[in-house]
């Protein structure tokens, strides 16, 4: 059986927390700021976590 090979994509946009958790960055804060409020620009900075549907999908991208 050969090595599950990384997608070089879900690589960039998500990262393993040490509890095995999967961080992700959150959308809309790319473009596009000008209307939105400082309030919602500064929750948009934080970083949130995968949901359980999610995280099974994604952390085969990411062994």
């Amino acid at each position: 059986m050969p090595k599950t090979k990384t997608h070089r994509g879900a690589a960039k946009r998500f990262k393993k927390t040490g509890s095995g958790k999967i961080k992700r960055s959150k959308a809309y804060a790319s473009h596009l700021l000008g209307h939105k409020t400082p309030k919602r620009k500064r929750r948009l900075r934080k970083s949130a976590l995968v949901s359980a549907a999610e995280t099974k999908r994604i952390s085969k991208l990411i062994p």
